[in-house]
């Protein structure tokens, strides 16, 4: 498949307003202007149902080192979309962003740290809309908390080596189901593998490529769930932020630096 390739680099900022403009819907209070990329995507039709997979630090140097370790994604998806992710590069700071359109400065997590957000989110303007939303992940993790004490459905399994698979199985059965509007999926092995060993580990890139097969997995579910309902839906495998190796030969991230700033997110729409 064609990817087509954006070379300006946008501002994780704009990903909220981006998505919103995709569903016809009223982005966030707090969200940045789209940049429309998504919204060209989609063209003249509405998605009527988006699903995000998200992976943690998949940062685009590592795209672009190893390209044959993301073919399950880059094959599948007709947009390649470089962003620049917020500072501090951590996981709640930036999936915040993501999903609120806001700078850290307004949305409130500005270091790692995991509260309850109070501003508007994506899911409290789907929730407005009468959209049905769900979050799939793992105990513990920054968006199994920080966007908590909403009305929707969370699924939150226990943390173990397992977890992640657990998350995409219930995906996938929440996909075929046709049960959600606007679905997230979360998964954080390599983040926590590349922590405890360093970026390009051999265990690290083993879970790199298990999310990146996974979302091959999440995209044929939903292009079948969509062959079989009709409706027009979003697919995304959209990181939080990139990765390095710290001065201790452990992963990290957290810098300003292109390696920890730098990510591409890629997208289809069925």
């Amino acid at each position: 498949m064609v990817i087509i390739m954006e070379q300006a680099r946008t501002s994780l900022t704009a990903l909220c307003a981006d998505i919103c403009d995709c569903m016809g819907i009223k982005a966030p209070e707090s969200a940045e202007k789209s940049a429309g990329h998504l919204k060209k995507l989609c063209g003249e039709e509405t998605a009527e149902r988006v699903i995000m997979y998200n992976p943690d630090a998949m940062a685009e140097w590592l795209y672009k080192k190893y390209p044959e370790y993301f073919e399950d994604v880059s094959e599948r998806c007709a947009l390649e979309y470089p962003l620049a992710t917020v500072m501090p590069s951590v996981t709640p700071v930036c999936f915040a962003t993501m999903y609120t359109g806001a700078a850290p400065e307004r949305h409130g997590i500005q270091k790692y740290e995991k509260p309850v957000l109070k501003i508007d989110t994506i899911f409290d303007a789907l929730i407005r809309q009468g959209k049905r939303v769900a979050i799939v992940a793992t105990e513990g993790c920054s968006i199994s908390k920080i966007f908590l004490e909403r009305d929707m459905d969370y699924y939150i399994f226990e943390a173990s080596a397992d977890a992640d698979e657990q998350a995409v199985r219930k995906g996938l059965e929440l996909i075929a189901e046709d049960k959600y509007d606007f679905l997230v999926i979360y998964n954080g092995m390599y983040d926590s593998v590349m922590h405890a060993t360093y970026p390009e580990s051999e265990e690290a890139m083993e879970w790199l490529r298990h999310h990146t097969k996974a979302f091959a997995r999440i995209h044929s579910a939903a292009k079948a769930a969509a062959a079989t309902s009709g409706r027009a839906t979003l697919v995304g495998f959209a990181t939080d932020h990139g990765v390095h190796t710290a001065e201790n030969g452990r992963g990290s991230h957290g810098q300003d630096i292109p390696e920890d700033i730098e990510i591409t997110h890629f997208y289809d729409f069925i």
